[in-house]
Formats: C-alpha cells, sequence, structure tokens
C-alpha cells in the first residue's frame, strides 16, 4: 500500500481551507488504474468548489485533472498497462495528488509528442473548447466569433481553435496586456473590456458586423453587453462566471436583440460517456499534433503551494493555463 498525498477541505472559504495531507492509498480496485500523478491542471471550477459556490459533500479533494503515468491497474482493466502516460477528467474530484486511484474508463492515452505537462494544461480545458466549437455552436469558415477572457486558458484554446477553423475571432480581455496575448493565441482583435465603450470599439473595429457566436466565460459583468454583441440569429453561449453569474434575462429581450440563441452548457454532461469522452479527447489531441493549438502555460506550482496558486488565480493576474507539480 502506497502513501499518497492530497488537498482535502473540510470548509468552504478561502485557499487557507486547502489543507495538503498524507494517507495510505490502497490497491486500485475493479476497474480502476492506480496513477502517479506528473502534472495536475487547474481550473476556475476548483475556487468556485472551494468557495462553495458549487457545493460539494465535504470533506473533499479537488481538482478535476491531470496526467501521470500508470502504477498499477485493477481487475477487469485490459486497455491499459503499466508504464502507459495517461490523462484524465472528470474522474471525481481528487486530481489535487501526488498518487491516485481512478476510473480506467476516464482516462485517455497521451499521444507521443504531447508532453504530460501540455496534456494537463490542455485536456479539461481543451475539451471545454472541444464540445463548445464543435458540438454547442459549429463553428464555420467565415463566421465571427466573439471570445471573452481571451487571454485565460480556455481563452487562448477557443481562440487557436477557432482561427484554425476559419474563423474571424474577436478576443476580449482585461487589460492591454491581455489583449496581446489574445492576439497571439489568434484573436484577429483584441479589445479591452475593462473599458465601459468596449462595445462601441469592439463594432468600430469590425464596422459594425456582430458575432454569430459569443463565448462568455465571464457571466455577470459581460452577459448583457454579449447579447448586444451577437448578430441577428446569433447565438451566445454562457459557460462560466468568473465575474458572478449571468443575470436572469427574459426570453421576449432576445427576440428584441434580433432573435438570438441563448445557451448555458456544462463540459461535464457533454462527456460523460466514457467513449464519447474518447472521440471527444482523439479530436483535441489532433488539434494538438496538428499544431492548430498549443499549450500556453502561465504558472506553475508544486503540489504543497497549492493555497498560493489559487490566490494568483483569483487575482485574475494569470496569463495562460496554471499547471500544479506534485
Amino acid at each position: 500500500m502506497k502513501s499518497a498525498r492530497s488537498v482535502i477541505i473540510e470548509e468552504f472559504g478561502e485557499p487557507g481551507v486547502m489543507k495538503l495531507q498524507a494517507a495510505a492509498l490502497p490497491d486500485p480496485g475493479p476497474g480502476e488504474a492506480q496513477l502517479r500523478q506528473t502534472a495536475i491542471g487547474f481550473n476556475f471550477i476548483d475556487i468556485y468548489q472551494r468557495r462553495g459556490k458549487y457545493p460539494v459533500p465535504l470533506p473533499t479533494g479537488l481538482g478535476h485533472e491531470a496526467a501521470g503515468v500508470v502504477e498499477a491497474v485493477g481487475a477487469g482493466v485490459g486497455q491499459f498497462k503499466p508504464g502507459d502516460r495517461v490523462a484524465y477528467m472528470n474522474a471525481g474530484l481528487g486530481a489535487y495528488a501526488d498518487y491516485r486511484n481512478v476510473p480506467a474508463d476516464r482516462l485517455v492515452a497521451i499521444p507521443e509528442g504531447i508532453s504530460d505537462e501540455a496534456a494537463a494544461a490542455l485536456v479539461f480545458k481543451g475539451i471545454t473548447a472541444q464540445y463548445l466549437l464543435r458540438k454547442t455552436h459549429v463553428v464555420k469558415t467565415g463566421e465571427i466569433v466573439l471570445v471573452h477572457a481571451a487571454a485565460g486558458g480556455v481563452g487562448q484554446i477557443l481562440c487557436q481553435w477557432a482561427k484554425g477553423l476559419g474563423a474571424f475571432v474577436i478576443g476580449t480581455a482585461s487589460s492591454p496586456e491581455k489583449c496581446e496575448i489574445a492576439k497571439k493565441a489568434g484573436a484577429d482583435i483584441a479589445i479591452d473590456y475593462s473599458k465601459d465603450d468596449w462595445v462601441e470599439t469592439l463594432l468600430k473595429e469590425t464596422g459594425g458586423k456582430k458575432a454569430n457566436v459569443v463565448y462568455d466565460s465571464v457571466g455577470k459583468t459581460t452577459f448583457f453587453k454579449s447579447l448586444d454583441c451577437a448578430a441577428q440569429f446569433g447565438t451566445v453561449i454562457v459557460f462560466g462566471a468568473a465575474s458572478g453569474p449571468a443575470p436572469a434575462v427574459e426570453p421576449e429581450y432576445l427576440n428584441k436583440k434580433g432573435c438570438l440563441f441563448l445557451t448555458r452548457p456544462s463540459v461535464f454532461p457533454h462527456n460523460a460517456d466514457p467513449n464519447v469522452f474518447r472521440e471527444n479527447a482523439a479530436d483535441l489531441f489532433s488539434a494538438i499534433s496538428s499544431g492548430m493549438i498549443k499549450a500556453s502555460i502561465g504558472e506553475r506550482f508544486a503540489l504543497d503551494e497549492i493555497v498560493a496558486a489559487h490566490r494568483t488565480a483569483e487575482s485574475r493576474q494569470t496569463r495562460g493555463a496554471i499547471v500544479i507539480l506534485p
């Protein structure tokens, strides 16, 4: 039986509620694989769950994605063997750990040429971008795509992938420096949405053209302006709440704004079926291998620096993905 370190919370609250503890890790059970984790992904949902904004039963671990090496497998696991490089998301909370047992049907093999850090930085965020770009709204060549928080982990992937699919990409970010990051990630134009007149600036830059689809992970502070930026019959997709939940809207308002479509999807239902998850992951890895998507790692923290990692993320000063190294 191996000793494993993992991050646990027993109450919701500020970053200090997270505690790193060591405990015995049993051998993998039927259908499980035991991983030595080499890189752990960070996502803003980790903060929401730590705060209790998205309540989960306590005590609990945190974290949804990681990459690592298979150490052992339980009965009935035939697809993976010790030594395989794998990644996962949505395998139950608890990715903030150095060793972990996970359901083998949540694992995907990491292709050659993709590093463990890149896989950890890209699987959850990339799978999020995949269902947004390929399923929630199928982006087509020549469409105008608006991506909020375009300098963040998901935002940069959305910009890269949408550009690779032939879209004209508008990125928004909260500072001139972040706007430059968005442009490097593929945005044709980037707008500083911390300014009150950012919608007017956007329309001036596009010659009055609005977006066929708006990807809004910011929520409260951008939502109504997102509706202002959507073209007639356009789609507004709210998939996050970095500034707070998006406010309620009357259906008639969507009609007045141009017969808009509005949806609030989630990555988890789109990847609940293991076979669908692997198909989506294959689509993502293909985009990575082709060079369409590149990992943008902004910060690296050790597992015992997890409190600092969350504080850095909450400051909204990060540029690119955070990776945690056990």
